[in-house]
């Protein structure tokens, strides 16, 4: 039987090791923190309480998670978002038929979209539905402050449901307060809104969860 006369190589002090994003190291240290801030993706649901058409703007998207100051102030809890995806869902009344329609239509230098109408129209018990992505190239697909720049608009019928799929980020030391004052709120505690940035007593697109969750 022939023996394995290939030498073992042999680990140098001061070796390269891997730094954990493919990158080689020469001298051993602390690896690099990519980012030290908070992202949290997730999905939001709405149901449109009446009929709708809508401008949804990133101050609305970013109202969405609060955190109350006081009973009668709060703040974003987040300080950037991206869009990521858009969903409606709308059922006709037996007899009739049911449009749903979601838009990019940002035309703002650095939050331009890409226009296209994205439609969905059912007759009979089937709902209209409609999945929705910002173009990749597009500024809206970016991640984008707290501005009244539109991130998307929307056109529905009554008992719609909205899925909002969104990315956020967050950074310390970043303030901005949301747009509508909560009403009853709990200091230090934190609230969704409605996809229109209202409260939860005034919004036509309340949140599906527990009203103890909402401001």
């Amino acid at each position: 039987m022939r023996r394995n006369t290939k030498p073992q190589r042999k680990q140098r002090k001061g070796d390269r090791r891997n730094d954990g994003e493919g990158r080689r190291q020469m001298i051993p240290h602390p690896l690099p923190i990519q980012n030290f801030g908070i992202t949290h993706s997730t999905k939001l649901r709405f149901v449109a309480t009446a009929s709708f058409a809508i401008s949804v703007s990133f101050q609305n998207l970013m109202d969405l998670l609060n955190i109350a100051l006081t009973t009668v102030t709060a703040a974003q809890l987040f300080s950037r978002t991206r869009v990521r995806k858009v969903e409606m869902w709308a059922t006709p009344v037996i007899g009739g038929a049911s449009s749903v329609q979601c838009t990019f239509l940002g035309s703002t230098v650095g939050d331009q979209g890409d226009a296209k109408i994205h439609t969905d129209t059912s007759m009979g018990i089937e709902p209209a539905h409609v999945v929705a992505r910002p173009a990749a190239r597009s500024g809206l697909a970016l991640f984008n402050g707290s501005s009244a720049q539109a991130a998307f608009s929307l056109v529905g019928p009554a008992g719609t449901v909205i899925d909002v799929s969104l990315t956020y980020r967050g950074q310390p030391g970043v303030f901005v307060a949301t747009q509508n004052a909560p009403v009853g709120a709990i200091a230090g505690a934190w609230y969704y809104r409605g996809l229109d940035g209202l409260a939860i007593g005034a919004t036509n697109f309340p949140p599906v969860i527990n009203a103890s969750g909402a401001d």
